[in-house]
């Protein structure tokens, strides 16, 4: 099973939940209040994610963090390697040449290929994405189920 850290999971929600006010700085007791996740875990995350660029802090008695740029221009692979690091669904993906098994891997290539396929299935999704309210935008769209008076499902 491929799985992302539990901590990079954290961090899509924090930042996800950053997405939802934009114009608001939030600080970190608010934010593990609204994701229900520790305020150690929340006030690390936002460490890392300001490190990475992807929130910005301002200090004081008003301070807080805010995204460093609009939630559209920030991808979910950013936030996790923000918390994670490189993106990679086995060691090798990672590590590259310091592999032992290099040089007689036949899997390797495939891997690559693989990683390459999550890797950009999580550039293409933003934290604008992520949020409530674009989940509920993009649940509305969908056409509505076809019932009785579509002459489907009605009883025979």
């Amino acid at each position: 099973m491929i799985i992302l850290s539990k901590l990079a999971d954290y961090g899509v929600i924090v930042a996800t939940q950053l997405a939802t006010e934009p114009a608001r700085q939030l600080n970190a007791a608010t934010l593990a209040e609204r994701t229900r996740l520790p305020r150690a875990t929340v006030a690390k995350l936002l460490k890392a994610l300001a490190h990475s660029g992807v929130v910005t802090a301002s200090r004081g008695a008003a301070g807080g963090y805010r995204l460093a740029r609009p939630a559209e221009a920030i991808s979910i692979a950013e936030v996790v390697a923000a918390i994670d690091g490189a993106i990679g669904v086995t060691q090798c993906t990672i590590h590259g040449p310091d592999c032992t098994r290099t040089e007689f891997c036949s899997t390797k290539p495939h891997w690559k290929r693989i990683n390459d396929a999550v890797g950009t299935a999580l550039a293409a999704m933003t934290l604008a994405e992520m949020t409530p309210a674009a989940i509920f935008a993009n649940w509305m769209k969908l056409p509505p189920k076809p019932g009785p008076k579509d002459g489907q499902g009605a009883a025979p």
